[in-house]
């Protein structure tokens, strides 16, 4: 009987009189998002799929594949109570290292183009730092609830969560990627911040992860070609040059209006990863500037509307789950801003995936995740705030 209440309370949302009583923006913004993202996933692969595979649509098919585990396992996160995330941080940040420890050794972890990043699970490609980022948030939540004090008095209370943070940065560094280290990074970073962090420190921090990143930069020579060479492509337009200039013809292509939906040249094997990490150049290739301006506002949106549940979570008193809602927007801002950046020319070029928009089933099936957990986030607040009314 207790087994059964339990089960009704956790599928509330899903079920019963208050199912569905959800944050409808965020949804619609976010199911908006994954649609468009299979839209530019097709266009953007139809070339690649024909001359590589001899399908068209095989990378539109897989997709498509991601897109339903994605949304399954975004109706499982919703059955899912936040607080059985908190008392399952640190099992979920172990199952995080071990991951990030499986990927770099040999008949485990699949290489490709020299990095160790994929677990091969069947037919499926598993991105084992995807799942990792979102552990350490759940983590990081947790222990900014339960060191709350120390970690706003104590430099040491400071400290500790990079005492776990630090190896697993490591790890993605080792594999080698970049990208997630400084996203996973900038997340603790921002969650430290408006968990109540002072100023100096927060600064400090920010300053000797900054010089970090600029070591980690100076001792990989491809890193620091990339860097140099980002600045002005069109010195080597046809060497380390070659993706960012491909990918800004695709933006002087689609001018104001673009091309129309399909009609992009660039995806025809002139611009790399365009249906990855260069997906937003062909969507503002065959959009032009006003849709790529209206996808990014999309993005961002879904962004901030999670900034403000987190917010609203902190005024309730719910503490975990706003530094939850927390980690998950900054990740998703410093996703969209790497990879956009990247695309325009603003920042290096960096292999990371757009949220909800990118080729890729292990990006796509936690941000469906860390959807879910948002929309649970809110569902829970509100049921606390209407059974607060009707007590009074």
């Amino acid at each position: 009987m207790i087994f059964t209440d339990a089960m009704q309370r956790s599928l509330a949302p899903l079920i019963g009189e208050r199912r569905f009583d959800l944050d409808m923006p965020l949804l619609v913004g976010g199911l908006a998002l994954l649609g468009l993202g299979l839209v530019m996933v097709t266009s953007a692969s139809m070339e690649v799929a024909a001359g590589q595979l001899g399908n068209p649509l095989y990378y539109m098919n897989r997709q498509l594949v991601y897109m339903l585990i994605g949304v399954m396992a975004l109706l499982a996160t919703l059955a899912v109570p936040v607080g059985l995330w908190e008392q399952f941080r640190f099992p979920l940040l172990f199952l995080g290292f071990a991951l990030l420890i499986a990927v770099l050794i040999p008949g485990i972890g699949r290489e490709v183009n020299g990095s160790w990043r994929w677990i091969a699970v069947g037919p499926i490609n598993v991105q084992p730092s995807e799942l990792a980022k979102l552990f350490a948030v759940v983590f990081l939540a947790g222990y900014l609830v339960h060191r709350r004090d120390e970690v706003k008095e104590q430099w040491f209370g400071f400290i500790k969560p990079f005492m776990v943070l630090g190896p697993m940065a490591w790890l993605l560094i080792i594999e080698p990627d970049f990208g997630a280290t400084v996203v996973l990074m900038g997340a603790a970073t921002g969650m430290l911040f408006l968990g109540g962090v002072g100023l100096f420190r927060f600064t400090l921090l920010f300053g000797s992860l900054g010089g970090l990143a600029a070591l980690l930069v100076l001792f990989e020579p491809y890193r620091l070609q990339r860097l140099t060479s980002f600045l002005n492509p069109w010195n080597d337009p046809y060497g380390t040059g070659y993706q960012l200039t491909q990918a800004l013809i695709a933006f002087g292509r689609g001018e104001w209006l673009g091309t129309g939906l399909g009609n992009s040249i660039q995806k025809q094997f002139y611009l790399p990863e365009a249906h990855t990490d260069f997906v937003f150049a062909v969507l503002a290739e065959e959009l032009g500037l006003i849709g790529a301006l209206a996808a990014f506002a999309l993005l961002i949106f879904v962004a901030v509307r999670a900034l403000y549940i987190g917010l609203w979570a902190e005024k309730a008193g719910r503490y975990f789950s706003a530094y939850l809602a927390y980690g998950l927007a900054i990740m998703w801002c410093g996703q969209v801003l790497i990879n956009v950046g990247v695309n325009i020319g603003l920042l290096p070029t960096k292999g990371l995936t757009l949220p909800f928009l990118s080729y890729g089933g292990s990006s796509l099936v936690v941000c469906c995740i860390s959807l879910g957990l948002l929309l649970r986030i809110d569902w829970e607040r509100r049921q606390a705030l209407r059974e607060a009314a009707n007590d009074q």
